[in-house]
């Protein structure tokens, strides 16, 4: 942090929004790593006191600090629970990037933010490259859900059952959209984000199916970049102000009506985190503007759930976390999945809870995380679903590890993919 004064503002910023914070331990009962651990340095007043004072704990052990702050989903359970209405996410986002801009980004991590992310067209040949020849280090590990594993022990992939990249890309299959307002009356700006864009094209082509369904028109720019969280989470503002300048940049180029995208982290992202930790002009990507695609379907076109019917397929429906606490989003899914004739919505044993994910927490993380997603496995496994579905492609990929790992063999599916079939 080159910029005393910077790091000052930064740091005061950080004093403001801590003055909230009570210390009640409310926070223990809804945190999903304290659970595991039982450690109050894993909890939010733990981390929060650790925070307070940070600039002095910067000087004398800041490695540790960061270790700390990472070990954080991100899920926002405590934030919606927490009584005096303390602002964790945004505490915690702001740490990070201090934390990180005085010591500086790993070399793994300019190269991820820096150099892939923020450059989508090198981004898209390498995952092209890397999807050409994964079939030679994977190995099928459950044909229902469709995960594999790692042939060869392979530091990343650990004792993961993964889904593969997909062999064509949604780019490749759709380069471009710019169709004209239906008789809906509507446009919509689509952004289906890079997991679905990589690894669910399946979820991407039933979003759009169901525009045409509806007859809203679709605008889908080629080039679109990262919604930026994973370089927001790991504390490189940089690289995050980069890439929404380039989607502001995409989508601001003719009229539209919501911008809508199939995955919760992007929505939850582009609505609150793009207009508070984004200096720049953000056009016509308004928060009021931007939906969930569930959320539309129910709240702008009108879908509504269909009759019940006997022998319906049960669907455990998981609620993502960006979804549930930062979009108050609940309603919408369960009412989508039951508005595919033949399908109902069945409740997981002990309600909504966080399926373990957090981004780069998995990959840090890991067995942590895979110990907070077994849980769901069986909670899913519980619940007699045929199907387990959520609206978000980071949940779905931990679901669909979590299932595998443990033999529960439920096929993994995105809402509006389930929705979409019984048009």
């Amino acid at each position: 942090m080159a910029d005393i004064k910077q790091l000052a503002d930064k740091l005061k910023e950080l004093d403001d929004l801590l003055t909230r914070c009570m210390r009640c331990g409310m926070c223990q009962a809804q945190c999903p790593v304290f659970a595991r651990t039982g450690r109050e340095t894993d909890v939010t007043r733990g981390k929060l006191a650790l925070i307070s004072g940070l600039g002095r704990k910067m000087l004398s052990d800041p490695e540790q600090v960061k270790e700390r702050l990472e070990r954080c989903l991100l899920c926002g359970t405590c934030q919606v629970n927490c009584p005096s209405g303390v602002q964790v996410s945004d505490i915690f986002l702001r740490a990070r990037a201090i934390i990180n801009g005085y010591l500086g980004l790993s070399r793994s991590e300019k190269i991820i933010f820096r150099s892939l992310l923020t450059h989508p067209g090198l981004m898209n040949r390498l995952v092209s490259f890397g999807a050409l020849f994964q079939g030679l280090l994977s190995k099928e590990a459950d044909s229902t859900i469709g995960t594999s594993c790692a042939r060869f022990n392979v530091p990343l992939s650990k004792e993961r059952h993964f889904k593969k990249l997909a062999a064509k890309p949604l780019h490749k299959q759709v380069k471009s959209l710019d169709s004209s307002t239906g008789s809906s009356g509507l446009r919509v700006a689509f952004f289906p984000g890079c997991i679905t864009d990589k690894i669910f094209p399946e979820t991407g082509l039933a979003a759009l199916k169901i525009f045409k369904h509806h007859e809203v028109g679709v605008y889908m720019p080629e080039g679109q970049a990262c919604c930026g969280i994973p370089a927001l989470s790991a504390g490189d503002s940089k690289a995050f102000s980069s890439l929404v300048s380039m989607n502001v940049q995409l989508f601001s180029s003719t009229q539209w009506d919501y911008l809508i995208t199939p995955c919760a982290t992007c929505t939850s992202t582009i609505r609150n985190l793009w207009p508070e930790f984004h200096n720049g002009d953000l056009g016509m990507v308004r928060p009021e503007k931007v939906m969930d695609a569930t959320q539309f379907l129910m709240d702008v076109l009108g879908v509504e759930p269909a009759d019940i019917q006997e022998n319906q397929k049960k669907i455990a429906y998981h609620d993502p976390c960006h979804l549930r606490n930062s979009l108050k989003i609940t309603t919408q899914p369960r009412s989508i999945i039951s508005a595919a004739k033949g399908n109902a919505v069945v409740e997981l044993p002990g309600g909504p809870s966080c399926c373990g994910s957090g981004g780069s927490f998995n990959i840090k993380h890991y067995e942590l995380s895979a110990d907070i997603g077994r849980q769901k496995a069986r909670d899913i496994a519980a619940s007699g679903a045929q199907v387990a579905a959520t609206a978000c492609p980071a949940c779905m990929l931990q679901l669909s590890d979590m299932l595998s790992k443990e033999n529960i063999s439920i096929p993994v599916k995105h809402v509006l993919e389930i929705y979409a079939q019984s048009l």
